[in-house]
């Protein structure tokens, strides 16, 4: 093992979703590792703000605008890909996309659009990409941007928990079939990240720095994240780095909890009068 094995050099990476966020993150992160990387999101502005930085850490860039829910845009945007670069050794399926409402209150036609963007996408991606890894023979690397609600329920967000698990179990499933071809496939898992739509900002340009949280907020997530603070977009990227290099060679069918602990907490908060204590029901 050597220092180096951590770097992508000259690899090529497709980000769906990369216009901002964790998506954009991931973007720019693989970038200063040495990949270049095609920069899929559905507005064009936002995804070439990412290109901007991608190309500002040294490597290529190429925007591609897509609707990810629309198959055909997908498959397009990974063959625009590969015609621009000429490979694809990384796929990082992130596009998502969620609002609370109680499953009852659900459309049918609400209910096939969070299907559509939360894992079809994915697997139209998946799909696209494995026969390019696979003729190339160099193997390759697909990291799958779940949530922890992969993991836990999730009251008011039904359809999009189930989607979410369901990548999770298409990772583990697909990482026996595409084992013998050196394709490694593996989930993250996040939850409180700090993200411009964690913020509020849904549409627009992305504010440098992100407006902070109220004081309030700031309290709840001390109590409810173990290690104390919500996480960085930047934390996504460095599981996404370490999984697509050499470093993560022998890691595939995993689901990683990019959480700061909350799966693991299971309910405890920290006690409000002694903060190195934990309860159970706390309000």
């Amino acid at each position: 093992m050597d220092p180096s094995d951590i770097l992508l050099t000259d690899q090529v990476a497709v980000v769906t979703g990369a216009g901002a966020g964790i998506g954009g993150g991931i973007a720019v992160g693989l970038a200063r590792f040495g990949a270049d990387v095609a920069v899929v999101d559905i507005d064009p502005e936002r995804a070439e703000v990412t290109a901007g930085r991608v190309r500002q850490a040294g490597r290529g860039a190429l925007v591609v605008p897509a609707d990810l829910t629309d198959a055909d845009q997908v498959r397009r945007a990974i063959a625009a890909a590969r015609e621009h670069f000429g490979r694809i050794d990384i796929l990082v399926n992130n596009v998502g996309g969620v609002r609370k409402q109680p499953f009852v209150a659900q459309t049918e036609r609400s209910m096939r659009r969070h299907v559509d963007l939360n894992l079809t996408s994915m697997m139209i991606a998946t799909h696209e990409v494995i026969p390019i890894m696979i003729s190339a023979g160099r193997g390759g690397s697909i990291v799958n941007v779940a949530s922890i609600e992969a993991l836990r329920a999730a009251p008011g967000f039904a359809v999009y928990s189930a989607c979410k698990a369901g990548m999770a179990n298409f990772s583990r499933s697909l990482a026996l079939e595409l084992g013998h071809h050196g394709i490694r496939i593996n989930t993250l898992a996040p939850d409180l990240i700090a993200t411009p739509g964690i913020r509020g900002v849904i549409t627009g340009p992305v504010p440098d720095p992100l407006p902070e949280p109220s004081p309030q907020a700031i309290a709840g997530i001390g109590r409810y994240v173990p290690l104390g603070t919500e996480g960085t977009v930047e934390d996504c990227a460095g599981a996404t780095i370490f999984l697509s290099s050499k470093l993560g060679r022998y890691i595939t069918g995993a689901t990683i909890s990019i959480d700061g602990g909350t799966f693991a907490s299971g309910g405890w908060r920290r006690s409000e009068s002694d903060p190195t204590d934990w309860e159970l029901f706390s309000s």
